[in-house]
């Protein structure tokens, strides 16, 4: 492939404000063609398909103040991750950082202030569905979940290498399954 992959996925996205919708849509867009541009058909996801991209580096820090961190630094991408948390987080850290490479330079385009969201609001939200797009993709969670009937949400979680937190919020945003009750109301002491 001639076309660097970063590119090919920058070119997904209009350069005009986007509605949150839109901009939920244009992430699920690149982490799918990511997935095709890599030939990956099926879980989990192979971090590879970021770390192996030119002009990448990736790097685990221990101790780290942050989850994951990027830069431009010295002609390249710098994706920094917190060594030290779980490998199921790391991998959902570094997915949610390369979205932040593809739409660093039109952050200020894509998502311009509302009255309801700071930019940076914005952007954060995007990238964690990105990165949920990436390592569970809408299909393969319907196909796990439906056709071959795994329903467990921690053999689930395993077989995306995942944390179950994740997969559960990912079944929710697909609608899989339905929200639980976060407190019961009327329990006595």
């Amino acid at each position: 492939m001639t076309t660097p992959v970063v590119r090919l996925l920058r070119d997904l996205v209009p350069l005009r404000p986007l509605t949150p919708a839109e901009a939920l849509r244009i992430a699920e867009l690149q982490a799918n063609r990511l997935l095709e541009l890599s030939g990956v058909a099926k879980p989990p996801v192979d971090e590879a398909i970021i770390t192996e991209l030119p002009r990448l580096q990736v790097e685990r820090m221990t101790p780290s103040i942050a989850s994951g961190a990027t830069q431009w630094s010295r002609g390249r991408w710098l994706i920094l991750l917190a060594g030290s948390e779980p490998q199921t987080r790391q991998r959902f850290s570094l997915a949610h950082e390369f979205k932040h490479v593809l739409d660093h330079p039109f952050i200020d385009v894509m998502y311009p202030p509302t009255r309801n969201r700071t930019t940076h609001e914005q952007v954060e939200r995007v990238c964690e569905f990105f990165a949920a797009c990436l390592l569970m993709p809408k299909a393969w969670v319907k196909r796990a979940y439906c056709n071959d009937g795994e329903q467990d949400l921690v053999r689930l979680a395993r077989r995306f290498k995942v944390s179950p937190m994740a997969m559960e919020i990912r079944l929710l945003q697909i609608g899989l399954v339905k929200a639980r009750a976060r407190c019961a109301t009327g329990v006595g002491r």
